[in-house]
This record gives structure tokens, C-alpha cells and sequence, in this order.
């Protein structure tokens, strides 16, 4: 299943609270890619954070694996997990008219 996974920063959280994680979570997020959970990830333009495309059985194992990351861990962020479909619009382009 592809799924399209958002940070949450929780309320209070400081970039000063994330720093000392930083090291840890990009690791973390390494060995995830590499165990492919993470297909591809992003740097928010909108606010700071990440998007990620994640390949997993189904919304509450992604969850439960992005909960290990170590800014999860500190209680700074969780996570918008969005289960994602074939587009089957394009079949409109060859219906009879």
C-alpha cells in the first residue's frame, strides 16, 4: 500500500527540542529507507518538516514505524499517514462518447 505520510510538530515543540534528535532521526529515517518503508522523502516548502512516500501493509503499520522515529519518541511530532489509490479518472480518455 503507498501512502503519503505528514510530520505533525505537537504543540510547544521547539527546534531547539529537535536539535538534540536530529543525528538520530536522520539515521533512523535512513534504515527505514533502506528496509523500504521510505520510497521517497521531502522537505516541507510550506512550514518546516517532511513529506513522506511510504510503501506499507496498511496505515497502522507505517504509523506504528514512524512512531519509532526518535523525534516521535520525545513526544515532538506525530504523524498524518494518508493511504493513496490508482487515479482511475484516466479512464474517461477512452470512454465512447
Amino acid at each position: 500500500m503507498k501512502l503519503l505520510c505528514l510530520d505533525v510538530p505537537q504543540p510547544g515543540a521547539t527546534p531547539e527540542q529537535y536539535a538534540p534528535h536530529m543525528e538520530a532521526e536522520v539515521r533512523f529515517a535512513w534504515d527505514l529507507y533502506k528496509q523500504g518503508l521510505i520510497r521517497d522523502i521531502y522537505f516541507r516548502q510550506d512550514r518546516p518538516g517532511v513529506a513522506i512516500l511510504a510503501e506499507a501493509d496498511s496505515v497502522e503499520a507505517a504509523r506504528a514505524r514512524l512512531m519509532e522515529i526518535p523525534l516521535a519518541m520525545a513526544g515532538l511530532i506525530g504523524w498524518d499517514v494518508i493511504p493513496l489509490g490508482p487515479m482511475t479518472n484516466w479512464e474517461m480518455l477512452f470512454a465512447k462518447a
